[in-house]
């Protein structure tokens, strides 16, 4: 009898002491990073059911639907595992934006190692929080 989902899939990663692992939230269709975020077995299993993205919010301490509030849901496409099982890739596809600040990606800031310098280099998609 195959293992269930879940249990599959914490075989295959190593959490943190914490309970916790990395996972990189990815555009499936321009393959653009969108954001950073943790989770734990909670948030893993009600990815699994629901097919959209949970994550362990550590600022608040607990799990939330990303999002829950504004309605940007991500519906996972595909799931990647890293080669040592420490960090996780949900390719999704988003609805209307990753970023709380009204980006598109929370990766909108671009940064000039020769410089030093630190631009905004995308534009908002909605009025988000400052």
């Amino acid at each position: 009898m195959p293992k269930p989902v879940l249990e599959s899939l914490l075989s295959h990663l190593k959490l943190s002491a914490d309970g916790l692992v990395p996972s990189i939230i990815v555009d499936d269709e321009s393959g653009r990073v969108l954001t950073l975020s943790y989770q734990n077995r909670e948030s893993l299993a009600l990815t699994i059911e629901t097919g959209y993205v949970h994550v362990f919010r550590r600022s608040k301490g607990k799990v939330m639907k990303k999002g829950v509030t504004s309605g940007h849901t991500q519906l996972v496409v595909r799931t990647e595992i890293d080669c040592e099982g420490k960090s996780i890739v949900f390719r999704v596809k988003q609805h209307v934006a990753a970023c709380h600040k009204g980006y598109y990606s929370c990766y909108h800031t671009e940064f000039d190692i020769q410089t030093g310098d630190a631009r905004i280099a995308t534009t908002k998609v909605f009025d988000g929080e400052s």
